[in-house]
């Protein structure tokens, strides 16, 4: 079995436009996740490589030309500027490139993301082969929870999702939650069997998602379990905001 690692990369960015052609360190943002995702192909040779799609000429060249400099195993594909979210783009990109058995998708603002996470949900796909999709969940605070940005998350005994939201859930009625960190937070890196990424996107937006505005609540909807693979730790913040990428380039300085 393999697994390809797609990063969607879409041009428009309403915070902060032209986000991952942001340059200040050097090299474009996106390059920067690209270096990452890289890094994780080279830990384990199930990873059959790296698809950036995009909607843009300019990030096509970007990627293409970075990779060729650098000779890593990635290359960058055109998608439809037309796509509703990441996960049309991912497949349009991994149904067209190779027939892997599991799709990561990993966001094109993340540079920053814990390599052996990605690896830790790899492996467990790999492993159990009953698991349809999978997902990130990390240890959050009451004070984190209360905050509709971050989504998060409750699971049943097994470890597959119950529920998505960005409400505080489960709600602590009784004061109950005691410990330092009480809440599940998502982190939204997942990984699709080939055959379930393909069901995912025939199917029509489903209530809730509209709701919540929750692209995972689909899957739930349409009784395809999403098994969370929990971290110990928080991980890093994606780069939304020009504050974030002012913070990223001082790190990389």
């Amino acid at each position: 079995m393999s697994v390809l690692l797609v990063i969607p990369a879409r041009y428009e960015s309403t915070r902060l436009p032209r986000k991952l052609l942001l340059a200040e360190t050097g090299k474009p943002l996106i390059c920067h996740t690209l270096d990452a995702a890289t890094a994780v192909c080279r830990r384990s040779v199930r990873f059959s490589g790296v698809l950036v799609a995009t909607d843009h000429a300019e990030i096509l060249q970007a990627v293409n030309d970075y990779a060729a400099r650098q000779n890593l195993p990635a290359r960058a594909v055109m998608t439809s500027p037309n796509h509703q979210s990441g996960t049309d783009r991912v497949a349009e990109a991994a149904f067209a490139a190779d027939d892997a058995d599991v799709i990561i998708n990993w966001q094109g603002d993340e540079p920053e993301m814990d390599a052996a996470a990605i690896v830790e949900l790899a492996e467990k796909m790999l492993a159990e082969r009953e698991i349809p999709l999978a997902t990130l969940g990390y240890p959050l605070s009451a004070a984190a929870a209360a905050n509709p940005n971050v989504v998060k998350i409750v699971t049943g005994a097994a470890g597959s999702a119950l529920y998505f939201s960005r409400a505080a859930i489960p709600f602590d009625r009784d004061g109950k939650l005691t410990d330092g960190a009480p809440y599940l937070g998502h982190c939204g890196i997942y990984a699709y069997r080939r055959d379930v990424l393909r069901q995912l996107v025939g199917l029509p937006p489903s209530r809730l998602e509209q709701i919540e505005r929750l692209e995972q609540l689909r899957a739930l909807e349409n009784g395809i379990a999403i098994y969370v693979h929990r971290l110990d730790r928080s991980p890093a913040k994606g780069i939304d905001t020009a504050d974030d990428y002012r913070e990223f380039v001082a790190r990389c300085g």
